[in-house]
């Protein structure tokens, strides 16, 4: 029988479905470029600036990364997280321009030129300084250039066109200047400390330059004999034992340290042989002692077991006071025939060893403190090298002293024994030794090798030396003619200093240290997190004297001229500026070429003077940026916003910058200091190119585009360390997504919204009202993230509010307004309105983070030549009535309709509903109608009454165009009311 029933009308035409271009894959890789040439041809960040002129102003001063190869992911994190700090302040209307910058000098640009000198068979040390330099400079310029590039394609926008560099003349002058003012004021000295050195690099290194890793070691026991006891004379003929894991310290002894309080024991050794020997070793050493040296090696014990131990008697330490030794290698004469004295030491411990410390100057900080105040002077036999000098008693001309071959025990197979073990073994003063000692031991970070202590003459700056006011002023610190306070003000040898004015006017102090200063600058910065305040302090409070100087030839110089006879460093502000002016027009290469008797002026006979060839630390370079970078552009005294750094810059730049500023301005350089973690791999490790486990941020910009690598470092709780690999970035990618999702939405069914289509807030219903509140809550929240500067916080109430409070709840409900309500119906109007707001809200909330993808959006709606989503502000809401209860009420509603969807589930899955729309629910009483909440939750009918929610499967016919079951529809298929009223 043929069927002559009319065929079910497709009303599709009739709906008004969401319609955009905008795609939903984004092919970020491919568009990002375009949007960034698009940005350079409009001028951007020079508009920005125009437009914020005379703002507020946020100054993020950026710490200087090395221009020495391509960058990794941790410049990636950091110039993200920078940029996203940036704007954001600019968002919220301030003027927050961004200068990126380069640190240009040092270590990491010569290392590099010296690769590549070695590959070629060639001599560092032959070619000439200049070429050298300019070496060194082409190589620092070229590096620039590609980085420049490669955080660009980052999105962080900032004067490209200008950023700072350390080595353009103005910079390498202004760092003279400062280094200046700190001569004038006193605030250095030259000094034989020791200090951190890489006989590698044939320089001094400073603590930020230096990483701890662990190795293994030689440890030797080696016995000095006693040959005068004043107070003790029965230990005349017995041998003080100490205790070393470095050995090649042994041939620059010249004294022992004892513990006043520690208790000796005099030990009768009686070896398997019938010898008897006689030690001095802490009473509670013993036993470890005994162990090492019991253990079958060559030395004192000649190979033979210990067979009795006999404890002739105890002492008191201070009972050793004025008691000498004579040193092993004492028969060579000379330096080694002068007897050792043991000195009292309170740095010494029972912790290991024997409690007994060698003492050797040159090579250890306390020692040299001890034996400085006993009269004992470091005796300079360690070249930069590592090698002993030519002229040196015993094993001149030999090294290197970090090689483990020239220092080895020779025991357990690995490694012969060593000219100093076996020279120490023939005199019969080697007790034990071994190549076992694990522990950890500081190498250059650079060249990976192993770094000394070593006393050379440095240049410092004096943490502890006390400021004198100047009789020239009156005022208190930090009031000084140019508001520079003046610290120090003494000679070298510490006698006063009446102090020399500069032209600009130099500081005053107030009886101040620097140390002082700083933990006082310290105390009044904002730190994020709070715990970097505790860091920077604990190094601030126990750091040494700062070490300014480096044995190098790519750096600015340490121009000063010496008086030869005084070693005094000659102060005259008319030989200052002479010399300044030479740099600003040649830089720091003018001071190796200059005629230097012209820049002395006719005052002085340059044959007077040394010449100071030493360069500055890279640190100091870096931390005078602030004065060239942020006073120079923005005006004398401006000090940034903040500083924005991984968390080891609280040893490095946050405390160089510290110093320099507190040392010349009496104040930090910053109001407030962020530290980030670093970046790890997926499971957490350090990135290494040997574990093959590096993340590429350049390969993840060129396979998934750079907004998802922005995305990541938003979603990070980068305050510690971070994780990044394929799983992180896939689940980084499905949050893009569902963001991209929610933009592409609202574009599409924001398709042809006019002005006259907007609806009053009073007139709107209580859903899109009650949105508006969610949003106004999320503009609060965002605001205080953005202000602690946690922007995972930030990224998180973003997505959650466009996942969970839009797609899953706003827009699932009023899709079938929008579809099936006729365009001049006031509800969908009002929804129309809403999602107008939330596109110009949303928008520019996310536009900080996903900086491409958010110029895509506002370009999809708003094409323009020269508009950008970055020259907006934050946005304005619309006001909501103070009288409702909005957030109580409809978070009511909204757990209802939760617990309504779950109880609809079990239907769903035994397929007696199809869709909720097949539903009829009965649910608690709520204050709202029936078919409102019908709506609400998506279904064909809603009961209230009280008692348990319950679900049956609707028998009402279904509409054709809207697909809802309603009783206006007689069959399905037909029409319910309001679609027959639109479709007519």
């Amino acid at each position: 029988m043929t069927d002559t029933s009319e065929p079910t009308r497709d009303w599709r035409d009739t709906v008004f479905l969401p319609k955009t271009d905008f795609p939903m894959k984004a092919g970020l890789a491919a568009k990002e470029p375009a949007i960034l040439d698009r940005w350079a041809k409009m001028g951007l960040y020079d508009r920005l600036r125009a437009e914020r002129q005379g703002r507020e102003r946020f100054l993020l001063h950026d710490g200087p990364p090395y221009a020495n190869g391509d960058i990794h992911m941790g410049h990636a994190m950091n110039k993200v997280l920078k940029d996203i700090v940036v704007r954001t302040q600019s968002l919220m209307g301030k003027d927050a321009p961004y200068i990126p910058g380069w640190d240009c000098h040092g270590l990491p640009i010569e290392w590099k030129i010296e690769e590549a000198y070695r590959a070629k068979k060639r001599n560092k040390d032959e070619v000439p300084a200049p070429e050298f330099r300019a070496e060194c400079r082409a190589y620092a310029a070229k590096w620039v250039d590609v980085q420049k590039g490669q955080f660009q394609r980052l999105g962080v926008m900032g004067d490209w066109d200008d950023p700072y560099l350390t080595m353009k003349f103005d910079a390498e002058a202004t760092i003279a200047k400062e280094l200046l003012k700190f001569a004038m004021s006193g605030q250095l000295y030259r000094g034989a400390k020791p200090v951190m050195w890489s006989p590698v690099e044939k320089t001094a290194l400073a603590e930020a330059e230096v990483e701890y890793e662990d190795v293994v070691s030689t440890q030797i026991d080696v016995a000095f004999e006693i040959v005068d006891a004043p107070n003790a004379p029965e230990l005349v003929g017995a041998h003080a034992v100490i205790w070393t894991t470095t050995p090649w310290t042994i041939p620059v002894n010249q004294a022992l340290a004892y513990g006043p309080e520690i208790e000796y024991g005099i030990a009768r050794v009686t070896l398997q042989n019938g010898d008897v020997k006689r030690v001095l070793t802490a009473t509670q050493l013993w036993p470890q002692f005994y162990s090492r040296a019991n253990a079958g090696q060559q030395g004192m014990f000649a190979g033979e077991y210990v067979a009795k131990v006999e404890v002739e008697g105890v002492i008191k330490g201070f009972d050793l006071a004025g008691a000498t030794a004579r040193h092993p290698m004492h028969a060579r004469g000379g330096f080694f025939a002068k007897p050792r004295p043991l000195l009292a030491g309170d740095f010494v411990t029972t912790d290991a060893g024997t409690g007994l410390v060698h003492m050797a100057p040159d090579h250890g900080e306390d020692d040299f403190e001890l034996c400085k105040a006993n009269g004992i002077e470091p005796v300079f036999a360690v070249q930069g090298d590592g090698r002993y000098r030519d002229d040196w008693a015993w094993l001149g001309g030999e090294g290197s002293v970090i090689n483990p071959k020239f220092v080895a025990a020779g025991r357990g197979g690995k490694l012969e024994e060593g000219p100093i073990c076996r020279d120490l073994r023939e005199a019969g003063a080697l007790l034990a030794a071994s190549d076992d000692f694990a522990h950890s031991y500081p190498h250059s970070w650079r060249s990976k090798a192993k770094v000394i202590f070593r006393a050379t003459p440095q240049w410092f700056i004096p943490m502890d030396r006390s400021s004198k006011p100047s009789p020239l002023q009156g005022r208190g610190l930090g009031e000084g003619v140019s508001g520079d306070p003046l610290l120090s003000v003494t000679h070298l040898d510490g006698s006063p200093l009446s102090p020399t004015l500069s032209p600009e006017g130099e500081r005053e102090g107030n009886g101040a240290t620097l140390r002082e200063i700083a933990l006082d600058a310290i105390e009044r910065t904002r730190f994020v997190p709070e715990k970097g305040r505790n860091r920077i302090g604990a190094m601030v409070s126990g750091r040494p004297d700062w070490v300014i100087s480096r044995q190098r030839a790519w750096g600015v110089p340490i121009a000063l001229y010496v008086n030869r006879a005084t070693g005094d460093y000659l102060r005259d502000p008319a030989v200052n500026e002479r010399i300044l002016t030479a740099f600003r027009e040649g830089g720091a290469d003018a001071w190796y070429a200059a005629d230097h008797q012209a820049l002395l002026g006719a005052d002085y006979a340059l044959a007077d003077y040394e010449v100071v060839t030493d360069i500055l630390d890279v640190w100091f370079d870096s931390g005078c940026t602030h004065v060239f970078t942020i006073e120079k552009r923005f005006g004398a005294g401006t000090r940034a916003n903040l500083y924005l750094e991984g968390s080891d810059q609280h040893r490095g730049w946050f405390q160089s910058s510290l110093l320099e500023s507190c040392g010349t301005r009496g104040q930090a350089p910053y109001d407030a200091v962020l530290t980030h973690g670093f970046a790890l791999d997926g499971n957490g490790r350090k990135m290494s190119k040997s574990l093959g486990n590096v993340v590429d941020p350049l390969k993840v910009i060129g396979e998934s585009g750079a907004d998802i690598l922005r995305l990541w470092v938003a979603q990070t709780d980068y305050f510690e360390d971070v994780r990044i690999g394929k799983e992180v970035l896939a689940g980084t990618g499905d949050t893009y997504r569902k963001l991209r999702n929610t933009f592409r939405y609202l574009l599409g069914a924001l398709d042809g919204f006019s002005e006259d289509e907007r609806v009053r807030v009073a007139e709107m219903p209580g859903l899109e009202r009650y949105v508006l509140h969610l949003l106004g809550e999320l503009d609060t929240e965002l605001r205080a993230a953005a202000e602690a500067f946690e922007f995972n916080r930030y990224a998180r109430a973003l997505t959650d509010f466009a996942n969970e409070d839009l797609s899953a709840f706003f827009f699932d409900i009023r899709k079938d307004s929008l579809y099936c309500d006729a365009s001049e119906d006031v509800r969908r109007r009002a929804y129309r309105t809403v999602l107008d707001v939330l596109f110009h809200a949303l928008v520019r909330y996310a536009a900080p983070i996903l900086a491409f993808t958010a110029e895509e959006v506002w370009q999809a709606r708003f094409a323009s030549e020269d508009g950008s989503v970055h020259l907006l502000e934050w946005p304005e809401l619309p006001q909501l009535p103070a009288d409702q209860p909005l957030g109580t009420a409809w978070a009511e509603v909204r757990v209802l309709r939760q617990q309504v969807t779950e109880a609809i589930e079990p239907l769903r899955r035994a397929k007696t509903v199809r869709s909720s729309l097949e539903a009829e629910v009965t649910v608690p009483s709520l204050p709202l109608p029936a078919d409102e909440l019908a709506e609400l939750f998506i279904v064909a009918k809603v009961r209230q009454a009280d008692g348990p929610i319950t679900v049956a499967r609707t028998e009402e016919a279904k509409c054709g165009r809207c697909w809802r079951h309603l009783p206006d529809v007689a069959v399905d298929g037909d029409l319910c009311g309001r679609c027959a009223e639109v479709v007519a």
